[in-house]
């Protein structure tokens, strides 16, 4: 069984897909600090999803704490440049469903 951490309110229900397909979901509370991401075990992940380009700064943070993560942004909003290098998968809500994004990722 995977587990992925969550950044962000994630307003079309992602994380609740990824449950469904077998998941372990936590959220990284705030902002996703360095801390959060820690407390919502980032560490021993196999997926973070940043569904807040606002929070953008976590993915570096998430990449520094486990270099093995997949990173996907799953926000109709681009991302800031810094994370270019970041290997991030980025996908459209509007043009991916929850469902769909989340089969695929399980």
């Amino acid at each position: 069984m995977s587990e992925a951490v969550i950044a962000g309110t994630d307003p079309d229900g992602l994380g609740d897909a990824l449950a469904a397909e077998g998941v372990t979901v936590t959220r990284a509370a705030g902002t996703a600090t360095r801390d959060d991401l820690r407390d919502a075990g980032i560490e021993d992940a196999d997926l973070f999803v940043l569904t807040d380009a606002g929070l953008a700064t976590a993915i570096p943070l998430a990449r520094e704490l486990n270099p093995d993560v997949r990173i996907v942004a799953y926000t109709a909003d681009s991302l800031p440049e810094f994370v270019g290098g970041q290997e991030v998968v980025a996908m459209d809500p509007a043009l991916l469903g929850p469902e769909a994004v989340a089969e695929e990722l399980a």
